[in-house]
């Protein structure tokens, strides 16, 4: 029986090959690499991934792409990813992974330009109606038989749904959006 333990696979040391026109760049990119505890290997078919700078190296092992935009290779970053980035970007591809940078979150919620017309229940274009046509709370609700309160709480219910400032604002988009008429 042997007593050497075998590495996790999450700290197994990869051969890289770096593919950077600018050597600047890749000797920054090489001591990423390094840093990281992986080998530099200079024979792409020797090695486990290719760490490129924006364009895929084309045939061989599994390529990482800083910056580029070919959804064919397993690994695409930004160009300014950080260093630890790049460093699971490396792990993850010889592991047989993909990776993709993660998309701008677009909020869950977005305001409508212009509310549906389907949103007012047919009390509050009752409601609107008869704001539309001067009255105040007190006579709405005389006019339609509830409470002052119930009146106040669909005026508020008309401002939000409508997306609107003032009760005249409410009544100009009603018009609008033919939910009543004049």
């Amino acid at each position: 029986m042997s007593n050497t333990v075998a590495q996790p696979a999450s700290r197994r040391v990869l051969r890289v090959t770096i593919a950077a026109a600018d050597p600047v760049r890749r000797a920054g990119l090489a001591a990423i690499v390094a840093a990281a505890g992986h080998g530099i290997s200079e024979a792409p078919d020797q090695s486990d991934v290719v760490l490129a700078d924006g364009i895929a190296p084309g045939t061989g092992p599994p390529a990482v792409i800083l910056g580029g935009t070919d959804t064919t290779e397993p690994g695409l970053l930004p160009g300014d990813a950080s260093a630890e980035q790049i460093d699971a970007a490396i792990r993850a591809v010889a592991a047989g992974l993909s990776v993709r940078p993660a998309e701008v979150p677009r909020p869950a919620f977005e305001v409508a330009a212009e509310p549906e017309q389907n949103l007012l229940t047919p009390r509050e274009v009752e409601v609107l109606a008869a704001i539309g046509n001067g009255l105040s709370n007190k006579a709405v609700a005389r006019q339609l038989g509830i409470s002052q309160h119930t009146v106040k709480f669909h005026v508020e219910a008309l401002l939000r749904k409508l997306g609107a400032a003032s009760r005249a604002e409410a009544v100009h988009k009603g018009l609008r959006q033919r939910l009543i008429e004049m």
